[in-house]
């Protein structure tokens, strides 16, 4: 787990060790534990080390393959590094190191780019073969790990984080005022399908799943290597056995760490599933030996979850209690490292839980994020199940469906069945262009109007043209997974997290353990009221029953209507009152002021709009060269991380 940066210059341009010094040193966070730099004529990378496996020197990186072909710089983990070593040996590999980076190069020796399908993990790296004289670089399936790109007409910059790249020194880009419109009129932090813009004009994010071959010309070949494969429905005489078993063994690969261990735990099933099948793991563990960080706001309260999981696994609660104010102060930290907006308040509390464990030694956390995408856990796909019943076994199967939903969660069978044929219908005419253009326009109408905002930023306001998309089940936690809101969790649990030098690990994203999901069929995620069927079979017995059959769903909450009431009321007239946002020339401070006091008086919810304001002022500020987090190269130069250890290529042979 690690952090790096690249420059590869074109049209004989050479690199400058300067620049991939000073790349490196903003990354200074993701690596305190080591730094490296590689440097050829057209092609430089830049490392920072954050050690969790093999915390010896022969696991330094830039490392090179022993004939001195390749130079391999990689963030992330490969947790089946074990087995792939042994496989390796037994075609002749030899190995100095007892990590999973020196494995990572020699499969890519072994087997070229085909040693992608072979790795169970996440990951971010570039190799550069010199041989070949190309770049080959990869993201892991889901895009747990991050990878940036920007291209000029002499340089092509990779980072890990987009402040890399700004770094550089040669980023001439501005706002991409399309992002911010979208980010603003809609809350929109997803990109839209075959999109990678950032809110930086110019840098780009890598897709997940992808791999590409660079050439020192700068010609590029990106492909897909992996997607989520079709319901098949399987035949297997127990689902929810299957999926426990590669459950606890994706678990039993994401406990390999050569450092402290511990763990996000909440009320729900996720995080709970987790600890109790890491403490059946290691039975002989003594309580107390696992650290369970947790926040449980008193509006939010799961406690009563939290306590049956810890009774039954002995682990160590380290509870979470933020105050408004402190999580208000902290919120311009949490976007430098984020280099973007965030969804919600929660990131800032994720960002806090993550510094407490840091500061009580642990450095890598296991997260319970994924299923909630990919097993429909949230309470809105429902009526796309109901819709994939429709579709596969008729409408007496649905009302027996809406039947047994309503005796468990309340309502009137009737009006919900009623209703979800009324979205069936409208579904279907959306089948039409002219209406769904129809609907298009209606949308813009709608998002110009809005009174936050003046003409200047509507005009930058460019919404995706509308396409048909079946509302069935399956269709839409593809789109969660590989859309929204997955990437955008992934991107900030991997950002808070390393902003405290701490590891994110996320055991449902096994990618055996998705694509069994996938091609169960629907009845196998959501079932009567239940949704995660599967899991919550698989779980039976093994973790608390409280948990296991809870029908309500908290996520991970922040209290921030009331905050924003109340003790974010003063802080956020005070920044409506500021000199940036008067000239920033995109807002009606005299609307916004009046629903702040309207929110404050309980007649309307401007929770989330409030927030992204706030957060877009503090994302511009940041911009400036004379702000505290500053990016600008002269603050970064400064930095003491900027010496690290350099690695010419003539030294090649000396590298393990």
């Amino acid at each position: 787990m690690c952090g790096f940066v690249a420059m590869i210059a074109l049209n004989g341009a050479g690199v400058d060790s300067q620049v991939i010094e000073r790349m490196s040193a903003s990354l200074q966070h993701r690596g305190p534990d080591g730094a490296g730099v590689y440097l050829s004529e057209s092609v430089a990378f830049g490392f920072r080390r954050l050690s969790i496996l093999d915390l010896s020197p022969t696991g330094n990186q830039p490392m090179f393959s022993p004939d001195g072909r390749c130079v391999l710089v990689f963030n992330g983990e490969i947790y089946n590094y074990i087995e792939l070593r042994r496989e390796l040996q037994t075609l002749g590999h030899q190995f100095k190191s007892s990590g999973d980076t020196e494995v990572l190069l020699h499969a890519y020796l072994q087997w070229g780019r085909e040693c992608l399908a072979k790795l169970n993990g996440m990951w971010a790296f570039l190799i550069y073969d010199l041989r070949k004289k190309i770049i080959f670089g990869s993201r892991d399936r889901f895009g747990e790990k991050p990878l940036y790109r920007y291209r000029d007409s002499d340089q092509i910059f990779f980072s890990s984080e987009i402040k890399g790249i700004l770094a550089s020194g040669y980023y001439q880009g501005k706002t991409n005022w399309k992002t911010v419109s979208r980010f603003l009129y809609e809350g929109r932090l997803d990109r839209p399908a075959g999109e990678q813009e950032t809110f930086y004009d110019g840098i780009e994010q890598i897709p997940a799943g992808s791999a590409f071959e660079l050439n020192l010309a700068g010609q590029l070949q990106e492909w897909s290597y992996w997607s989520l494969p079709h319901c098949t429905d399987p035949d297997m005489k127990d689902p929810s056995e299957a999926f426990y078993q590669l459950f606890e063994d994706s678990l039993r690969l994401r406990l390999r760490s050569d450092v402290p261990v511990g763990l996000f735990l909440s009320g729900g099933l996720d995080s709970t599933s987790i600890t109790c099948a890491w403490a059946r793991l290691n039975p002989n563990s003594p309580p107390g030996s696992i650290f369970a960080f947790t926040y449980q706001p008193k509006e939010f309260d799961e406690t009563i979850y939290v306590n049956d999981t810890v009774k039954q696994t002995g682990v160590e609660l380290i509870q979470f209690q933020p105050d408004p104010h402190d999580l208000w102060q902290r919120l311009e930290r949490v976007i430098w490292y984020q280099d973007e907006p965030v969804h919600s308040l929660a990131a800032v509390i994720s960002f806090e839980l993550t510094r407490l464990a840091s500061e009580r030694g642990v450095k890598v956390i296991l997260n319970g994020g994924g299923p909630d995408e990919f097993l429909a856990g949230y309470h809105v796909f429902f009526a796309n199940y109901w819709s994939s019943l429709l579709r596969s076994r008729g409408v007496g199967e649905v009302w027996r469906e809406i039947r047994a939903y309503c005796l468990a969660h309340g309502g009137q069978p009737s009006t919900f069945f009623g209703q979800f044929m009324v979205s069936q219908l409208r579904a279907e005419l959306s089948r039409i262009p002219a209406l769904r253009q129809l609907g298009h326009w209606k949308r813009r109408g709608r998002m110009q109007k809005k009174p936050w905002f003046t003409a200047e930023l509507s005009k930058h306001l460019q919404l995706e043209n509308s396409a048909y998309s079946e509302p069935t089940l399956e269709t839409v936690l593809k789109r969660s997974v590989e859309q929204s809101p997955l990437p955008l969790y992934l991107r900030i649990e991997d950002r808070n997290s390393m902003a405290h030098s701490v590891e994110m690990r996320m055991p449902y994203l096994d990618h055996r353990l998705v694509s069994l999901a996938f091609q169960l069929p629907a009845n196998w995620k959501m079932n009567g009221p239940w949704n995660k069927y599967v899991m919550r079979k698989a779980m039976r017995h093994r973790i608390p029953e409280s948990v296991r059959t809870r029908l309500d769903k908290f996520g991970f909450p922040a209290p921030a209507k009331n905050w924003f009431a109340n003790g974010l009321y003063e802080p956020m007239q005070d920044l409506l009152s500021s000199r940036g946002v008067r000239e920033r020339g995109i807002y009606n401070v005299d609307t916004i002021r009046r629903d702040l006091d309207l929110h404050r008086q309980g007649k309307i919810d401007a929770t989330g709009q409030l927030f992204n304001l706030a957060q877009l002022e503090i994302w511009s500020e940041l911009q400036k060269p004379d702000s505290k987090f500053s990016l600008h190269p002269a603050v970064a130069s400064n930095q003491s991380a900027l010496h690290a250890p350099r690695i010419s290529e003539s030294s090649s042979m000396d590298i393990g």
